[in-house]
């Protein structure tokens, strides 16, 4: 099933789109346990899964292919296939399309993706932007196609109004979805919503939310994504920035109040960056397993 088809029923219904998002491991021997995880997490039966290519960006679509793939398989849950451009031309995309298409996989997130550090490789001539990935997998056909977006603007975008012109020409390239890039403050993703409707950006909108499980997560969350945090927030790390286990409790509390906030606002949907744990998608999502999922 599509993931537009999701949404279309999901707002017919007037709920919420529930959905996670996994990552491929980085060390050797991880993917037993990222196995081990996505059978907890398939208990939840979230209305899809999205596998990104691997934290900060590693990994690659061999991988991804073979969890998304997996999921689908296994549990009978849609999967959703991040893709970046960022390193591919027209020919090596299509393979990759052909390949996606084959296992049965009908849903990517398309994404411009980032440069390797290593500065050795330069940005795609055919896919500079998303919008230009989008474009592609939207004439290959097949597949629903999810954009990213940023509450707070992407960290290269020097305006709102550039922020705006990205979304649109999303939309315009055949995006049917969006999932927003972490936020701590709700006002950021309603001011993002009224300024996407305000631009005729009409494709849903899912709002993504990481929970705060400790100190080091969150100057690495502010550094790669530009996300402020809430003076609230920014004192809960302090009082428990020494006691771990207290801290994941009351990053896990906020959290959960920022996704009753945003459903007791009618959100097209929420998007659990899960982290690879299952205890984050079963704290925050169990209360909504019988009402949404």
């Amino acid at each position: 099933m599509k993931i537009n088809e999701i949404y279309q029923t999901k707002r017919a219904q007037k709920n919420p789109v529930i959905s996670l998002e996994i990552f491929p491991p980085k060390k050797d021997g991880g993917i037993e346990t990222l196995y081990e995880a996505l059978a907890s997490l398939g208990q939840i039966s979230p209305d899809f899964v999205s596998v990104t290519y691997g934290a900060g960006g590693s990994g690659g679509v061999n991988e991804t292919l073979d969890i998304a793939a997996y999921i689908k398989q296994e549990y009978g849950l849609e999967s959703l296939h991040h893709l970046t451009g960022v390193l591919s031309n027209h020919e090596t995309m299509n393979a990759t399309l052909q390949a996606i298409q084959a296992r049965g996989v009908e849903n990517i997130l398309a994404l411009r993706g980032d440069v390797p550090a290593d500065g050795d490789a330069c940005i795609s001539a055919d896919y500079p932007l998303a919008k230009n990935l989008i474009s592609d997998i939207h004439a290959f056909g097949g597949f629903s196609v999810g954009a990213a977006c940023y509450p707070e603007g992407h960290i290269e975008a020097l305006s709102n109004a550039e922020n705006m012109q990205h979304m649109q020409a999303k939309e315009a390239a055949g995006a049917d979805f969006f999932i927003s890039q972490l936020f701590f403050d709700n006002a950021s993703f309603y001011k993002l919503m009224d300024d996407a409707r305000g631009a005729r950006v009409n494709a849903p909108i899912s709002a993504g939310i990481m929970p705060i499980l400790n100190r080091s997560q969150v100057e690495r969350m502010i550094f790669m994504c530009g996300a402020s945090l809430p003076s609230k927030l920014i004192k809960l790390i302090h009082k428990y920035e020494h006691n771990p286990a207290d801290l994941r409790a009351a990053g896990l509390d906020y959290a959960m109040g920022q996704i009753d906030d945003l459903i007791t606002q009618g959100v097209d949907g929420v998007h659990i960056y899960t982290m690879n744990r299952p205890v984050v998608a079963q704290t925050l999502l169990g209360k909504y397993k019988k009402q949404y999922i």
